[in-house]
């Protein structure tokens, strides 16, 4: 029973990340991992919800600073990109 809860709940995350922008899913993904982490880490130290909490905050962070550093790096190629075939 808790395996077909637990499956369904990924089923459902996963489908959950259609229809979103790339900034939307690298955030919902760090968010997401960040929770889970720090709700891990916060079990062990006993106080799950607070893990939890500061968890999601940094992997929304993480999330969106990947999401800054791939907008950079593909702006980049473009920018190579038309410099080249301007040549």
């Amino acid at each position: 029973m808790r395996a077909t809860i637990l499956l369904t709940a990924a089923a459902l995350v996963l489908a959950s990340c259609t229809g979103m922008s790339d900034r939307q899913q690298r955030a919902f993904t760090g968010t997401a991992a960040g929770t889970a982490g720090g709700a891990l880490i916060g079990a062990i130290a006993g106080n799950t919800a607070l893990g939890a909490a500061i968890g999601a905050g940094a992997g929304l962070a993480g999330g969106l600073i990947v999401d800054r550093v791939q907008r950079d790096k593909e702006a980049a190629y473009r920018a190579g990109y038309v410099d080249a075939m301007g040549d």
